[in-house]
């Protein structure tokens, strides 16, 4: 048994691997290290085993992403093997890039010379070991299949034509179509009828692969038809029509789309659209995928003349001290007055525009060495709850290095950010523009773009320039794929990165006059440390300036930075460049003297490091401002305490029971205390003094213990011991009686039912009723009806008697009664009498 399984083994192997997984296990570990560096993406999480890496490749996630990282022609070789069946040979792969040899190319598709044959022969093997490298092919030679999520991305369909232009195949155009629908097609295009429709679709795809039958077929078509097809031959391969599924047979039809349809030469993709099947568009193409293939990468053919790389190198050198000095001059401006944060991220226009003031340069340029120091990590908000952007730790080891490696730091910082500062100011997805160090400036495409354009400059002649349009072709020959978003403009995002590369790059001194320095060429290669290259490159710093009588002092070229430090305290600049002069004002020697400064140390500094004797203009100055500064002391104080007995200040002053009250003597009768006036009040009085509190004015304030007060507040409604009533409806307004025999007597003038319930209104009442009117002054006349019904008290009796009845008989009616005894009641304005 086993020398019969042998041979079948030793064949399987020399036929290739059955699956992807089978061909991952027959690969040496150096080129699963190499699979897994080009597609990183794999390792994450880390596969178990061979068959999880194996399913992890065939993910459209992981697939589509590699296929961003192809090249144009290695994915125009993909592109192929998804237009062919799945198994297609190399040699199938060839003759769909360039045509068959004796084929007359369609003349919309480039030529191609013996030279580009041999250009695509050669470039072949290449694009075939790159997919299979990165897992995207397996198979072999005269057997090549893609991996199914790669096939399902490539293939073209009507829907999505990709790249290629083509429609479905004429088996993937007639699915669903009906048997003898397939019948009449194969009549109407002179073929013979077959038995089934599986037979009948592989008929009419011979024909169309024929060339000399499907050639024959094309010269009977009228010229309307040929030229029908022209428009749909390099895609898109679709077109609309109404009514595209009515079967139209050859003696039907009547126009030329008819007569494509009839023949199956036109097929319905939809109730109104006919696509051009796959094998047709082929056919006159003159076999080819693709309009124009492209083997070689083209190489960026600059217009400028080549620069003195020495010339270059100094540039470059200039603007890289430069922008050292600029990030440093910006996060010391900075950490003395931070900027506000925004809610949303970000830093404010008023801001920015202040930072751009400060440093003497554009908005978009701020925003530019903003986003470099935020790259860097020498900037970050503060966190706090008013947060600020200010200077982290790291700035401050940061200015210990020399300028080589602060220069370094910075390069390395902004080739790997995703942060691109140029889309500062525009517009965002709801129109609002975009703020400096907000969350909306990170693009992912950014380094690889930046990466391959200062990569692009290295393959140059050292000292050669180039623009973003001579190196746009082959970026985009590189990663055809990886272009980004369109934008408004037309322009894909990587026409704007190119752009805004070189334009960074200059500023930051990695290029200059517009080519690549040599520090540059060694940050991107990392054969040698970028620092150690740009250091002979720098001006040499100086430890001297030129004292002027205009009291302005020169800095012939970059100073040491203790010596640029203290010479900012007490000067301020006024121009840069080559350069730097300061100004001497009697502001910023006042500022060196706040410092702590005397004008005896500034003078020695002055006399240390100038070449000149200091001017004396100068020296005036100096001592004018010294000689004036720190008569008036500023200072605070939370209490003080006065006595016109200096005695009894010296006594308390010395008691050590008033040390935690940080006593000090202001002048002969007034101490400064830093504890509060009523702590130190409290103080003293335990000490045994009596001091008296002082008004703002110097008046004795009388004070006393207050009384605590509440807000205004009702009083508590009592419980009800019960389900409480309903409440009280005022059915009249009353008015006090101003006849006290009438009064006594409680002569009821009216009585009526109302809405509420049963209750007396007696004269002298409080209620809401008797408040409606005022009391009757004194000798008012009564009314005569109430005069009269005063004379007969049996009527209140009897009114009295008759509602006790009702109430005793109803209770629940009981309560709907009110009476008013008042005898100068009046009716209620809206109620009836």
């Amino acid at each position: 048994m086993t020398t019969q399984q042998g041979p079948q083994r030793q064949g399987r192997s020399a036929a290739g691997p059955r699956t992807l997984a089978e061909e991952l296990r027959a690969r040496p570990d150096d080129a699963l290290a190499a699979l897994l560096r080009s597609r990183p993406d794999l390792l994450n999480p880390v596969p178990g085993d061979l068959t999880q890496l194996s399913a992890r490749l065939s993910s459209r996630a992981s697939a589509l992403r590699a296929l961003e990282r192809l090249d144009r022609f290695t994915l125009q070789v993909a592109e192929v093997l998804a237009t062919a069946p799945d198994g297609t040979g190399l040699a199938t792969v060839r003759t769909l890039l360039t045509g068959p040899a004796k084929v007359k190319p369609h003349p919309g598709a480039t030529p191609l010379t013996p030279a580009d044959r041999s250009a695509v022969a050669a470039a072949l093997p290449r694009a075939i070991a790159t997919l299979r490298d990165r897992s995207l092919l397996w198979g072999p030679d005269n057997g090549l299949r893609l991996v199914l999520a790669v096939r399902e991305a490539l293939a073209p369909t009507a829907a999505n034509p990709g790249r290629t232009g083509l429609g479905p195949t004429l088996s993937d155009a007639t699915v669903g179509m009906s048997p003898a629908r397939l019948q009449q097609l194969l009549a109407s295009a002179g073929q013979p009828a077959t038995p089934d429709p599986v037979t009948a679709v592989d008929a009419l795809a011979a024909l169309l692969n024929d060339r000399a039958r499907c050639a024959a077929l094309l010269d009977t078509a009228p010229e309307a038809a040929l030229r029908l097809l022209e428009r749909l031959v390099w895609g898109p391969p679709t077109g609309t029509v109404p009514d595209a599924t009515r079967p139209v047979t050859a003696e039907d039809a009547q126009s030329p789309v008819e007569w494509l349809l009839a023949r199956g030469l036109l097929l319905p993709s939809g109730p109104g659209s006919v696509v051009l099947p796959r094998e047709l568009a082929l056919h006159l193409r003159g076999g080819r995928t693709h309009r124009a293939v492209e083997p070689v990468q083209p190489e960026p053919a600059p217009a400028a003349a080549p620069r003195d790389p020495q010339a270059v190198d100094g540039a470059a050198a200039g603007q890289a001290h430069t922008a050292v000095k600029t990030v440093e001059e910006l996060l010391d401006t900075w950490g003395l007055t931070p900027p506000p944060t925004l809610r949303a991220g970000g830093l404010g226009i008023r801001d920015l525009k202040r930072t751009a003031q400060a440093l003497e340069t554009t908005e978009q340029q701020a925003a530019f060495w903003l986003e470099l120091a935020y790259a860097a990590g020498l900037l970050a908000p503060d966190g706090e709850a008013d947060e600020r952007w200010a200077p982290t730790p790291a700035y401050d080891g940061w200015l210990q290095r020399d300028t080589a490696e602060r220069w370094s730091v910075l390069a390395a910082a902004w080739l790997a950010a995703t942060r691109v500062p140029a889309l500062t100011g525009t517009p965002d997805g709801k129109g609002k523009p975009r703020a400096a160090l907000g969350p909306e400036l990170d693009r992912t495409l950014a380094p690889s773009v930046r990466r391959a354009t200062l990569a692009l400059l290295a393959e140059l002649p050292p000292g050669t320039p180039a623009t973003a349009a001579e190196l746009l072709p082959t970026l985009r020959w590189q990663r055809p794929l990886r272009g980004g978003p369109t934008g408004p403009d037309g322009h894909e995002l990587r026409d704007d990165l190119t752009a805004w590369t070189l334009a960074e790059a200059e500023l930051l001194g990695v290029t200059g006059r517009g080519a690549l320095a040599a520090p540059a060429r060694a940050l991107l290669t990392a054969e040698s440390d970028p620092a150690e290259v740009l250091a002979p490159l720098l001006p040499q710093p100086l430890d001297h300036v030129i004292l002027q009588p205009d009291l302005t002092a020169i800095a012939p070229g970059p100073l040491l930075t203790p010596l640029a430090q203290a010479l900012a305290l007490c000067a301020d600049i006024e121009s840069k460049g080559g350069a730097t002069v300061y100004r001497f004002t009697p502001v910023s020697v006042r500022r060196a003297l706040d410092a702590g400064r005397t004008a005896a140390d500034l003078r020695a500094f002055l006399e240390q490091h100038s070449r000149t004797p200091v001017p004396q203009p100068l020296g005036y100055l100096i001592d004018d401002v010294a000689r004036r500064h720190g008569i008036l002391r500023v200072g605070a104080a939370s209490s003080y305490l006065r006595c016109d007995d200096p005695s009894l200040l010296n006594e308390v002053l010395a008691d050590r029971r008033s040390a935690d009250l940080r006593l000090r003597l202001l002048a002969p009768t007034v101490l400064a205390a830093q504890a509060a006036p009523d702590v130190l009040l409290a103080a003293l009085r335990t000490m045994g003094y009596a001091p008296a509190a002082e008004s703002a004015e110097g008046d004795v304030l009388i004070t006393r213990q207050d009384s605590h007060r509440t807000p205004p507040r009702t009083a508590p409604a009592p419980v009800p011991d019960g389900p409480p009533g309903p409440s009280p409806i005022p059915a009249r307004a009353c008015a006090e009686p101003t006849d006290e025999a009438v009064a006594a007597k409680a002569v009821p003038i009216r009585a009526r039912a109302v809405r509420t319930r049963f209750d007396f209104f007696m004269p002298g009442s409080t209620s809401d009723a008797h408040r409606g009117h005022p009391e009757p002054s004194p000798g008012a006349r009564v009314p005569a009806r109430s005069r009269s019904r005063a004379r007969s008290p049996v009527r209140m009796e009897q009114a009295r008697s008759r509602l006790e009845g009702a109430r005793s008989r109803s209770p629940r009616n009981a309560r709907h009664w009110r009476v008013c005894v008042n005898p100068a009641c009046q009716p209620v304005e809206g109620f009836p009498a």
